[in-house]
């Protein structure tokens, strides 16, 4: 039997939202802006693709900035999450990262927690490592990109199972599209997502109970 579970990044492996402390480094008045749009975002207030470009363009990352931020991303990784990965894995489970996050930034985690497969927004540099722009047609730069992508995995992986986690209204669009969807709210808690997901846990170790019984 062929299984996959995917994973989003910002809080839920990692306890930060990538793109806030990107912002972060560009001044607290790009952060607090930042950090609304990416909330009106994930409480499902917006669309994605309303704010996604918005925030690179007040942000406009760069390289250096990036490598900052992947270093966040593993010192600040959830404390069970190797271990359940790791689990997972042993139990035959294939792990990936679906986030509509940077690709830059998701890497060092990635490598940190043992999963090969990320499904992230790359970014573009000039030599220099200045800000050039990232792939618009991107799935997780809009609402939906996620379900996209799940789709692509059942279409050219067919796998038996999938189970997505998350703790966002875009991980939550994916629930009609895998067999068990399930809310992720140690770091934070999103009405919608909470009434709409038959399943929530508080860590990665909860998971791992889960997927046990499942």
């Amino acid at each position: 039997m062929k299984k996959i579970i995917a994973f989003d990044c910002d809080s839920t492996l990692s306890s930060i939202e990538g793109v806030d402390e990107l912002a972060r480094l560009s001044g607290n008045d790009v952060f607090l802006e930042v950090e609304r749009l990416t909330n009106q975002a994930m409480d499902g207030e917006v669309p994605v693709e309303e704010v996604f470009g918005r925030r690179l363009a007040l942000i406009k990352p760069t390289r250096d900035q990036c490598t900052q931020i992947g270093q966040r991303y593993v010192e600040t990784i959830e404390p069970t999450a190797k271990a359940t990965i790791a689990a997972l894995q042993n139990m035959g489970w294939e792990c990936i990262i679906i986030s509509g996050g940077f690709l830059p930034c998701i890497e060092p985690l990635a490598r940190q927690i043992g999963i090969e497969r990320i499904e992230a927004v790359p970014i573009f540099f000039d030599e220099e490592g200045k800000y050039l722009g990232f792939d618009e047609n991107y799935p997780t730069t809009r609402s939906g990109g996620k379900p996209e992508i799940i789709k692509l995995i059942r279409k050219t992986l067919s796998p038996d199972i999938i189970v997505m986690v998350g703790d966002g209204v875009s991980d939550l669009e994916t629930k009609p599209h895998v067999e068990h969807f399930v809310g992720f709210s140690r770091y934070v808690q999103r009405d919608r997502v909470a009434t709409s997901c038959m399943h929530n846990v508080f860590s990665m170790g909860e998971l791992l109970e889960f997927i046990k019984n499942t």
